[in-house]
């Protein structure tokens, strides 16, 4: 029964780490899919997670807080839009632009508004979002692998746990069983085609945008109002270019997304589980080397097991209309 507990207790974290990944994908999805780079992904993760924190503990309320980052992260993505798709600017350009600027940004807000370099004051439990219990957690506990599986596993969690696995089929059936996902993914593959059957490809990708900085605020927004009870210096931690990973490594498609999301997130549950145990013959692995085992899956994974990732045809291309 230890080992099945174990086995429960990594795959509960494995949930919950992989969260913001399965968001970031699905925003990075849409982005894509219709033509426009993003790896600002990370950036307004950021931003995101700043804004929740900063709206719950001002206004009390971290739905309230959620709702600002919305606003801020849908903001960062049509500025994206804006150099990119307006202005025809180069696409990679402005993503680092707006990682660059949020991670300066984040920090020097903080220590304007509360006098801490890049930290937030401390939520209360009415400022955050809380664990849910589901129906009958507590009563199914005991019941053998039944009880594990409802209440070690799927209870318990944070309400954006639930909605990230829940965004996947929705995603999956906006972008490949609608006449708007139709056009997002033609956007994506030839705009021209698309311009002339008379959908306006500008404002197809100013539509992807949005629904990719909706997605991406409640990553952040996970980070700093439910997992964590603050806001601190870069708490995003490379998730965004995880989730890229993972969206590349899916081939961006929501469901092969969601298990390379899964994959990244198990990898980091087991080095957390494997801090400061000694292994036969090993001994005691380096928290370092330990730390260091998701981004090294990352790059093994894209150069010698994803295959042949056909990106959309008309990806970093600006369009430019023909009169």
């Amino acid at each position: 029964m230890e080992f099945l507990s174990d086995i429960a207790s990594i795959t509960n974290s494995t949930l919950r780490i992989s969260t913001p990944l399965v968001f970031a994908a699905m925003a990075g999805i849409f982005a894509e899919r219709s033509g426009v780079i993003d790896f600002s992904l990370e950036g307004k993760m950021l931003m995101a997670a700043f804004v929740a924190a900063v709206g719950s503990y001002f206004f009390g309320n971290p739905w309230v807080g959620l709702l600002m980052a919305i606003v801020a992260c849908v903001s960062l993505s049509m500025l994206h839009g804006f150099a990119s798709v307006t202005h025809k600017g180069d696409q990679v350009v402005s993503c680092v632009a707006i990682n660059i600027l949020i991670i300066g940004l984040t920090t020097a807000l903080a220590a304007a508004w509360f006098g801490q370099a890049g930290l937030t004051p401390t939520l209360t439990d009415d400022q955050r979002f809380l664990e849910i219990t589901l129906p009958f957690a507590d009563a199914l506990r005991d019941v053998p692998i039944i009880g594990l599986i409802y209440s070690d596993i799927l209870s318990g969690h944070y309400i954006f746990v639930y909605l990230a696995y829940l965004s996947v089929p929705i995603v999956y059936w906006i972008v490949f069983k609608t006449s708007f996902g139709l056009r997002v993914r033609a956007v994506g593959e030839n705009p021209s085609a698309v311009d002339t059957a008379g959908i306006n490809v500008f404002a197809m990708r100013y539509k992807a945008l949005a629904i990719n900085g909706v997605l991406i605020a409640f990553a952040g927004a996970h980070l700093s109002t439910a997992v964590n009870a603050n806001f601190f210096r870069e708490m995003s931690a490379g998730r965004g270019y995880l989730a890229l990973a993972a969206m590349i490594f899916g081939k961006w498609h929501p469901k092969t997304a969601l298990v390379a999301c899964l994959l990244f997130g198990f990898t980091d549950a087991l080095q957390i589980r494997l801090q400061g145990v000694e292994l036969p013959a090993i001994g005691t692995i380096p928290v370092q080397l330990i730390q260091a085992v998701p981004y090294v899956l990352t790059v093994v994974l894209l150069a010698g097991f994803v295959g042949k990732a056909i990106a959309p045809r008309a990806i970093g291309q600006p369009y430019i209309k023909e009169r």
